[in-house]
């Protein structure tokens, strides 16, 4: 049974940086695509990065790249998304996702991948 678990969010000041973690279950992260999306109030989900279950590669919104930063943790089956220099348009429920396949599409694919965990809140004040 596919289980995905977002820790990591809270509140943080404009410029500042979190760290998000998705434990995984059910599944190998080194073997399945994972990637994380948001939503916001009032605003369509948006895929933001995805990491691949084939090589490990990375992938990014152009939103977000150089500033966010995907990885994975084998040991512990957890996906990690590092998140820097943030600002208000930031603010969202940010979640991990995974189609149950090896390869990652587009970045904002991840936004509708089958499985998705309950999402952990990012709020970036001014």
């Amino acid at each position: 049974q596919v289980q995905l678990v977002e820790s990591g969010g809270g509140l943080v000041q404009s410029g500042g940086s979190l760290r998000l973690s998705c434990k995984a279950s059910g599944f190998p992260v080194n073997s399945y695509a994972v990637g994380w999306a948001r939503q916001a109030p009032g605003r369509q989900r948006e895929g933001l990065a995805c990491i691949s279950g084939v090589d490990g590669s990375t992938y990014y919104a152009p939103s977000v790249r150089g500033r966010f930063t995907i990885s994975r943790n084998e040991a512990d089956n957890t996906v990690h998304l590092e998140v820097n220099h943030l600002n208000p348009a930031d603010t969202g429920l940010y979640y991990c996702t995974t189609d149950y396949l090896a390869g990652c599409g587009v970045p904002n694919d991840v936004a509708t991948y089958d499985y998705r965990g309950q999402g952990t809140q990012v709020t970036v004040s001014s």
